[in-house]
């Protein structure tokens, strides 16, 4: 039985991408460098804020520091913009409710900064309304690999096979299957379905309230 709904912050719970698109294009306006359309973020987006930089940079100007002093000036930028336009995706807010009266435990576990992933978790959805919030954190290696997971079970007091990831990428299915967890990708967020599904995943879900179900089928 799942005891635990451990989810993906970008993309699953909250719609940031106005936000990180915004925030990078003013870095790169600074250097006169082309922006991104917001669009090309959806596949940029779910790997850290180095590797975001990394890949908005021009190719011919990614280069260690550089990419090193703009992530520098994109947290920054970030800090400043990302309640601007950034909401909970319709139905998340009573799904987490109904999980909760339900007696589940319920987490988040990002590769995003884990400065930004435990404010602005709390911003939306209110102090308490998680029971463990990871962000990505230089001691801990980022998603895929399972030691987030492990920690979080560990937190909570439960088995890991007793936990559901939820998620919107391939990474995020990665991450699931690696760690032994219940694998659901949405498909209202930033990556197809195809991708999804390739990378492992037990359910696809439509709506955040389908989630109540999947509980449901494994008492």
């Amino acid at each position: 039985m799942l005891k635990a709904f451990i989810f993906d912050l970008d993309g699953t719970l909250i719609n940031s991408l106005a936000d990180i698109a915004e925030s990078i294009n003013r870095m790169l306006d600074a250097r006169s460098y082309p922006r991104c359309d917001i669009e090309i973020f959806k596949q940029m987006v779910g790997d850290g804020m180095e590797k975001l930089v990394e890949r908005a940079l021009p190719a011919a100007h990614r280069n260690s520091e550089l990419i090193r002093i703009c992530t520098e000036e994109y947290r920054t930028l970030y800090n400043t913009l990302w309640q601007q336009q950034t909401l909970p995706y319709d139905g998340i807010v009573p799904a987490l409710d109904s999980l909760r009266a339900n007696g589940l435990k319920l987490g988040v576990i990002s590769n995003k900064a884990h400065r930004f992933t435990v404010p602005m978790t709390e911003h939306f959805f209110g102090p308490g309304s998680f029971d463990i919030i990871l962000g990505q954190r230089q001691e801990v290696p980022h998603k895929p690999d399972p030691a987030g997971a492990l920690e979080a079970a560990a937190s909570l007091g439960i088995s890991i096979h007793e936990c559901a990831y939820v998620g919107d990428s391939g990474i995020d299915m990665q991450f699931a299957k690696s760690a032994g967890m219940l694998a659901i990708g949405v498909d209202w967020g930033f990556r197809s379905v195809q991708e999804l599904t390739e990378n492992g995943a037990d359910h696809i879900i439509s709506q955040p309230g389908e989630l109540l179900e999947i509980f449901a089928k494994s008492c």
